[in-house]
């Protein structure tokens, strides 16, 4: 169960300015999801973003947003599925890397949404959080029960690459140096 870049979407989860303060580690997770972000880019692995409730929560935290394409704008949500949310696109692609907050909520039922839908997931466990460690624990532990593949930000990176010899390599290498 290797991620393949043309089979996979990109999906990133509520990372917002509300969460910053609460989070723990925050600031190295949102830099883990800009270098997922900016390595989709690259492999031209197609990105789904996701607000909840932006007018409460704010908006995705500029370290992420500015590695997004412009004309991409999160789909804004109330459900705490991603995959329920009005607008929200995986793009045909038969799997999916998420990221983002919280593992617990959104995140996981996000997930279960996925494998419900025959869609494999993969979960950057180093690109993913909640308010309290064990929140996320359980989370991961959950999403992995179902069916996810719990992964890491620079294992995926590179079975999305493939090979050394992929033209982005030596961009996504960069990346998690």
């Amino acid at each position: 169960m290797s991620l393949d870049s043309q089979g996979t979407t990109l999906t990133v989860i509520d990372v917002q300015e509300a969460f910053r303060p609460v989070i723990p580690h925050f600031d190295q997770i949102a830099r883990n999801v800009a270098i997922l972000v900016q390595a989709a880019r690259a492999l031209d692995v197609p990105i789904a973003p996701t607000e909840q409730y932006p007018k409460g929560l704010g908006r995705t935290v500029p370290e992420v947003a500015e590695h997004l394409p412009d004309w991409m704008k999160p789909t804004e949500k109330m459900s705490f599925s991603a995959a329920r949310a009005d607008g929200f696109d995986i793009y045909g692609r038969t799997q999916v890397l998420v990221c983002g907050i919280e593992a617990h909520v959104c995140v996981a039922q996000t997930v279960n949404d996925l494998l419900e839908r025959d869609v494999e997931v993969h979960v950057a466990r180093d690109a993913v959080a909640s308010r309290t460690e064990e929140n996320r624990e359980v989370g991961l532990r959950k999403m992995e029960r179902a069916g996810a593949v719990i992964t890491s930000v620079e294992t995926a990176l590179f079975e999305l690459l493939g090979s050394a010899e992929s033209p982005a390599f030596k961009q996504v290498q960069a990346l998690v140096k």
